[in-house]
């Protein structure tokens, strides 16, 4: 018969090694007796015949009965040696069974993998150690209960069905399910189930091999949330909202009446923070905007969402709140009765940005530029509308920030010729279509040319193209950075072949203006004077004009960097002055040389008594600073005799000349030195002979 397990084992272990010493014991002494037997039987039987020979006179007969009783005690010999060699073979082979049960015992007491044995109506049979170990139950607390007991209710069913399965088919399946640990948490299970047969080949029972595999779908959830999730704010990443926004788009498709909205919320000069405080504080800030931003969401489901639907789509209705990337939010508020309701959403989201947000000691206040898009083009996909959102956005930066935009076709018609003009952008650079146009820039004093400001124009091939229509999205997107590095080497060899022309003292000098991307490159100071070895040029001949936004943006970088241009004996200009928000007072940290006054401030002085004064002050104040100042933009000979008038220095602008290539402002500077000999005494000399900066 085959060996029977024990069906309730002390320690997880068989009986057979407990019950072996005491079975080889009782067989000894059992075949102890039988030879014992034997060999009194042998003895009689020999003695007898011994005996007997000598009765029988008859002695062909009593050699017959010899020969016999002598076979026959043979045989009987026989059979003990026989009878004792597959004793002692048994013996061997129950050896070898024992040394098999032990190493069982070794491996599944060792063993990570839960073993059970499980006979046909369920009940358990062995466990291996490992139960104990994972699930922190004791042998008394598994034994007392049903094998189905500790697994989750909802996985109960399938599990019974998986065995009855195996039990019919005799081939097992791997499943997972979750089975109660004695802290009451879960523990996820993978199990292979393997069928027991008998020796006529009957299935008597199951051999279930589990393995805890909790931390490793812990590990699979945890990717698969960060693969939808922001790592930052724990909000949904641009995948999952593109996703939440597909089925949005398909379940407006099907119902007419299901409408929704996509905010893009941009916070407005967030680089200044990072730029300013470090990223660590830059992240502590998009924590607590995503917890304000997330409240407004929680606030506003009351008023947005409409009645829920009762069939499969009734899921739809919760606002969802994403952070694509950077500083950009988005929220897709579903099952909108009105688009106003987006809009008081935007409003409620710019309240709620109001109050400064208090980090490290900081208080910090941001607002944030919003951009609005309904679902309306149901032939859109998700990508469509979330540009959508996002162009109205920056429609709402352009037009002052801190403001919301909804968005229309006309923004997408923009947004198709901005991306085209990056595009041609990008070609004429290769192609070497940007030309320097030179302005000269005139001394009120004398009425000469001193100067010139270098100006970009785009010789595109359907026609001259003015700074108006480019110069802002290449400032924007970095083309400005590579037009500059083609133009101003440019720009500056062609002066100093003027200065070699037309000799005056001091020499013509270059105004270049800087944009704001290439006024903070690391290297800026290095790239002006490589310019200026290359192309022979002194330092005290070229200006840098920058902004006064560009100078206040962040003061003490800014000052520093003015003071490594400085270094090499540039002169630093402020452009557009009046137009920003600095002052005198605040200029004076920086080493500038010249304010130019804007034009705008110019076109109104000779009508306007305030605007003539604001002109006058600024041209006192920056005299008592020891600057030069420029008026640009000057068009009549009344502006240019009130600026001569208040003792500004120099002037440019169209009463002059208009701005002109190389061959034009040649010329002009050629017929003004024969003008400017004509005019000179008999015997004198002209002021340019020299050419010292001094």
């Amino acid at each position: 018969m085959p060996h029977k397990v024990n069906r309730k084992p002390k320690n997880g272990r068989s009986s057979f090694s407990a019950t072996l010493p005491r079975v080889e014991g009782r067989e000894w002494w059992l075949w102890g007796f039988a030879v014992a037997v034997t060999l009194v039987l042998t003895f009689a039987i020999f003695t007898l015949t011994v005996t007997d020979i000598r009765l029988y006179s008859d002695k062909v007969s009593s050699l017959n009965l010899k020969e016999w009783v002598r076979g026959l005690t043979a045989l009987v010999l026989l059979f003990d040696v026989y009878t004792i060699y597959q004793h002692s073979q048994l013996q061997r082979i129950r050896r070898q069974l024992a040394e098999r049960d032990r190493l069982f015992q070794l491996i599944t007491e060792n063993a990570a993998d839960m073993i059970a044995v499980i006979d046909n109506h369920g009940e358990r049979i062995y466990n291996s150690p490992a139960y104990y170990k994972v699930l922190g139950y004791s042998q008394q607390e598994l034994d007392g209960t049903s094998p189905f007991e500790q697994i989750h209710p909802d996985d109960r069913a399938r599990v019974i069905g998986a065995a009855n399965k195996a039990r019919l088919t005799g081939r097992g399946e791997r499943l997972e399910y979750r089975v109660r640990h004695k802290d009451e948490s879960w523990r996820v299970l993978e199990s292979t189930a393997s069928v027991i047969h008998s020796a006529k080949g009957e299935i008597e029972g199951l051999v279930v091999v589990n393995r805890d595999i909790t931390e490793r779908k812990q590990a699979e959830e945890t990717l698969a949330h960060n693969a939808f999730h922001d790592g930052l704010t724990n909000l949904a990443n641009r995948t999952l909202l593109l996703d939440r926004l597909g089925r949005a788009l398909a379940v407006s498709r099907r119902h007419a009446d299901f409408k929704f909205a996509v905010l893009f919320i941009d916070i407005d000069e967030f680089k200044l923070v990072n730029d300013s405080l470090g990223h660590a504080t830059g992240d502590a800030l998009l924590l607590q905007i995503a917890e304000r931003l997330a409240s407004c969401v929680r606030r506003v489901d009351t008023v947005s969402r409409s009645q829920r639907r009762d069939d499969a789509e009734s899921n739809f209705g919760e606002s969802t709140l994403a952070r694509p990337g950077g500083d950009e939010f988005v929220i897709l508020v579903e099952e909108l009765r009105n688009p106003s309701d987006a809009i008081r959403i935007a409003e409620r989201i710019q309240e709620q940005l109001v109050a400064p947000f208090k980090i490290d000691g900081h208080e910090i206040a941001v607002r944030a530029s919003i951009g609005i898009t309904f679902s309306g083009n149901t032939d859109l996909k998700a990508q469509d509308v979330l540009r959508d959102a996002e162009i109205a956005m920056y429609r709402a930066k352009q037009t002052g920030k801190a403001r919301c935009e909804v968005f229309d076709d006309a923004m997408h018609v923009g947004a198709l010729k901005r991306l085209q003009l990056e595009t041609d952008l990008r070609k004429a650079i290769e192609r070497h279509e940007f030309r320097v146009y030179y302005q000269p820039i005139v001394s009120l004093q004398t009425g000469h040319i001193v100067g010139f400001e270098a100006l970009t124009r785009w010789q595109h091939p359907k026609g001259l193209v003015m700074p108006s229509e480019f110069i802002a999205v290449a400032d924007e997107t970095g083309i400005i950075l590579s037009i500059n590095n083609q133009l101003v080497p440019e720009a500056c060899r062609q002066v100093r072949e003027w200065q070699k022309l037309f000799p005056s003292d001091p020499p013509l000098y270059l105004s270049v203006n800087i944009s704001p991307k290439q006024f903070v490159q690391a290297d800026l100071s290095l790239q002006i004077g490589q310019v200026l070895q290359d192309c022979e040029m002194q330092p005290c001949s070229l200006s840098l004009e920058i902004t006064e936004t560009i100078a206040m943006a962040d003061a003490n970088r800014s000052a520093a960097i003015v003071a490594q241009l400085k270094s090499l004996g540039v002169a630093i200009d402020i452009d557009d002055f009046g137009t920003g928000y600095s002052s005198l007072s605040r200029l004076q940290g920086f080493r500038i040389d010249t304010l130019k006054i804007d034009r705008i401030f110019i076109s109104r002085m000779d009508s306007d008594q305030e605007t003539h004064e604001i002109v006058r002050a600024i041209v006192m104040l920056a005299h008592n600073l020891g600057l030069k100042v420029v008026a640009e933009g000057v068009e009549t000979p009344e502006q240019m005799k009130l600026l001569n008038k208040m003792g500004c220095d120099r002037a440019q602008g169209y009463l002059f000349a208009r701005p002109a290539d190389q061959h034009t402002i040649g010329a002009l500077l050629a017929a003004t030195r024969v003008e400017a000999m004509s005019a000179l005494p008999v015997g004198a000399s002209p002021r340019w002979s020299g050419a010292s900066c001094d």
